[in-house]
């Protein structure tokens, strides 16, 4: 049962005479555990409660629309404490953080719920058979799944956790029963790639059409990684490699099911130098939060801001000087699309600079990684001018404040200039180069 921590005013809940405090144990007789519990058995028309209040239980019946909720609110959004990861994966990216930081920033989740609720990918060994029985029978889809490898021991090996090699049976469970997945592989060099990673494939294209996409990301390796399996990053010639060996498949694919399911995340393409696809080769971007085809669908943005570019402009009367600070992997782009815009208006003086990631290494580029210290000190000698442009994604999410604990207004203060967040988005871009 979960406790009650909150009524809506006016809510169905509230009419029934349900308080705060009191225990939800049942919807028509089936235990609550948690909120898939919670939001399967609600999505009936007339529910049964079954609740305890100082120890005494007691009935109401709601009724309502098919979906409708009634007004409840709990401790948690999932109902009960986040399941911590059991792996110790040799590409975590946790385990490289510094010293110093948050103490959320060093908790690894690995919570199925957490994949249908915010789309976070799980690698399965927190479920167990009774857990995959629940998601077949709520039949809640897609489950996003980093898969890594389908070979059962190199997978212990990759995850360290003798349990990640029996749990890929979850795949075929879940195809069996119609389940939607989307999956993940983390390549690391010389681990996962290369053969293996053509045997990871050929398997997976056999999972259609249950499983609908699969991103391939490099694994992303800061500077923190004394005592940690040690592992390198690709090279121009080996990111291409990858690339040639993702695309046979993906184009396979294509062939046969009319559907590319495989795609090579963005930074494989800058690592090879290469150019990324049209935007038609990303279908409808399935695989976008793993970086895959960000930039690309942040260019067409871009362009649609082009067309728009009446309804962006304000007219500006006086000269507006910006600055944008952003990662390495953007910069060309973003100098490119300024560039552009002060074509066309030479009221814009637009400055684009590349931050180099000193609090974790040079060789993340990323800039949902960039830190508000790594800003600071390298625009700390500049003229930055009316405003400083910074990437949100590089920003907690609903918040203000950076990977290394500086908040927006912080470091605002520390420029002496306005700092704003801008969304990852061609067109959210243009606009607040404009200020609007």
């Amino acid at each position: 049962m979960v406790k009650i921590t909150e009524l809506e005013a006016h809510s169905r809940a509230e009419r029934a005479g349900i308080k705060v405090g009191d225990y939800l144990v049942s919807i028509n007789g089936n235990e609550i555990k948690d909120v898939l519990d919670y939001r399967f058995y609600l999505a009936e028309r007339t529910v049964e409660l079954l609740l305890e209040r100082d120890q005494a239980r007691y009935c109401v019946t709601i009724n309502k629309g098919e979906y409708d909720d009634i007004g409840l609110d709990f401790e948690t959004p999932l109902m009960d404490k986040k399941q911590s990861c059991r792996n110790a994966c040799i590409f975590c990216f946790i385990d490289q953080n510094p010293e110093g930081l948050r103490d959320s920033l060093y908790f690894k989740d690995d919570d199925s719920r957490l994949s249908f609720l915010h789309g976070n990918y799980i690698t399965l060994t927190n479920m167990d058979d009774n857990d995959v029985a629940r998601i077949i029978k709520m039949h809640i889809s897609p489950i996003n799944i980093s898969i890594h490898t389908t070979n059962p021991e190199l997978r212990v090996k990759m995850m360290k956790n003798k349990r990640s090699g029996e749990v890929l049976k979850y795949l075929d469970d879940f195809k069996a029963h119609g389940l939607k997945m989307c999956g993940q592989i983390v390549l690391c060099k010389g681990v996962n790639d290369g053969d293996e990673l053509r045997r990871t494939l050929t398997d997976l294209m056999e999972y259609y059409p249950s499983l609908t996409s699969v991103s391939v990301v490099p694994a992303g390796l800061t500077k923190h990684r004394d005592g940690l399996y040690p592992l390198s990053d690709y090279t121009a010639e080996e990111a291409k490699a990858v690339i040639d060996l993702v695309e046979e498949f993906g184009t396979a694919c294509l062939e046969k099911y009319g559907t590319r399911i495989f795609y090579c995340a963005d930074e494989f393409f800058l690592k090879a130098g290469l150019i990324v696809p049209d935007s038609d080769y990303y279908e409808d971007y399935p695989q976008i939060e793993n970086g895959v085809g960000m930039l690309r669908s942040y260019s067409d943005e871009f362009e649609s801001a082009i067309e728009d570019l009446d309804a962006i402009d304000p007219g500006l009367t006086d000269y507006r000087r910006v600055t944008v600070a952003t990662g390495a992997a953007a910069y060309d782009m973003l100098y490119e699309f300024a560039g552009h815009l002060m074509r066309r208006s030479n009221k814009l003086r637009i400055k684009v600079r590349r931050i180099t990631n000193n609090f974790f290494g040079e060789s993340i580029t990323v800039s949902g990684l960039l830190t508000g210290k790594d800003i600071a000190e390298q625009l700390a000698d500049e003229v930055l001018g009316d405003e400083l442009l910074i990437p949100k994604s590089a920003l907690r999410h609903g918040e203000d404040v950076f990977l290394c604990g500086m908040t927006v207004s912080e470091l605002g203060e520390k420029l002496g200039v306005p700092v704003r967040a801008v969304d990852s988005d061609g067109y959210a871009f243009a606009q607040a180069v404009f200020g609007v």
